[in-house]
């Protein structure tokens, strides 16, 4: 049965989203990309030399195949909304799809996201033709907001960024996918393939994953790791995973079986 994932108006085969950020060298990252599936690739716009000229040694860009991937500019970086808008500018000028992962985070400490710039930025780039997919905390309230405005998705984080802690938001995230009409997409804190299955088994229709597959000792075997658990969270999560139970239920009979 299809269950591709769409957004905006693509369609797209795989729900892992991946980040091109920490990676040892361009060709880990390529050979990861390739091996995860990923149709969605996350570039940092600070990375990324926009002026046209070749440069080996700074210029992600030239590592990314646009005819493979969808390249998916963030605005990383960026204080404020005035800050992402003129980012999200640069990269359309320099000929990148107008597709924009929104990320204002102004706290260097713990990155995370700032919800009124956030917002602000939202209805600024919605209204430029821009699809725009936020990062945000794991807020239901500002999620729908968000959608109300016209997002193309909403990308709640598990966990702080890089923070590896998994699905700590998970309360928060079932209530953002239960008032969801655009796909829901977690996003940061995910550092383990367990935690993708979690996040799909809760009913997100995507995750994004950066450092737990960059740094690890075999990024493309990571990177296959997570594409697996993906599928299996999401299958999980449409067959339709068993209510808990506080008291145990025996799954063979434990009276009647020695009565002839």
């Amino acid at each position: 049965m299809n269950d591709s994932l769409t957004i905006a108006d693509r369609e797209f085969g795989s729900r892992l989203m991946l980040g091109t950020g920490k990676f040892g060298s361009p060709a880990a990252m390529k050979s990861a990309l390739e091996v995860s599936g990923t149709e969605i690739v996350t570039v940092a716009l600070r990375r990324a030399n926009l002026s046209g000229e070749k440069d080996p040694f700074a210029d992600i860009l030239e590592h990314v195949d646009p005819k493979k991937y969808l390249i998916l500019a963030n605005t990383s970086g960026a204080m404020n909304a005035e800050e992402a808008v003129r980012l999200a500018k640069l990269a359309e000028a320099a000929g990148l799809p107008k597709w924009i992962k929104l990320e204002i985070h102004p706290d260097p400490n713990y990155l995370l996201p700032d919800p009124i710039e956030t917002l602000k930025a939202a209805e600024i780039l919605v209204k430029d033709g821009f699809t725009v997919l936020p990062y945000i905390n794991a807020d239901p309230v500002l999620a729908k907001r968000l959608q109300e405005v016209g997002t193309a998705t909403v990308m709640p984080l598990g966990a702080p960024i890089g923070s590896n802690r998994g699905i700590a938001t998970r309360d928060q995230i079932r209530i953002i996918v239960e008032q969801a009409t655009i796909p829901v997409v977690v996003d940061a804190g995910i550092g383990a393939p367990s935690h993708a299955a979690e996040a799909m088994e809760l009913g997100a229709d995507a995750v994004l994953v950066n450092t737990a597959i960059a740094v690890a000792s075999d990024p493309s075997e990571m990177g296959r790791a997570f594409a697996l658990a993906t599928e299996a969270g999401r299958t999980a999560y449409r067959l339709g995973l068993p209510e808990q139970s506080v008291s145990a239920d025996a799954t063979s009979p434990l009276t009647g079986f020695l009565q002839g």
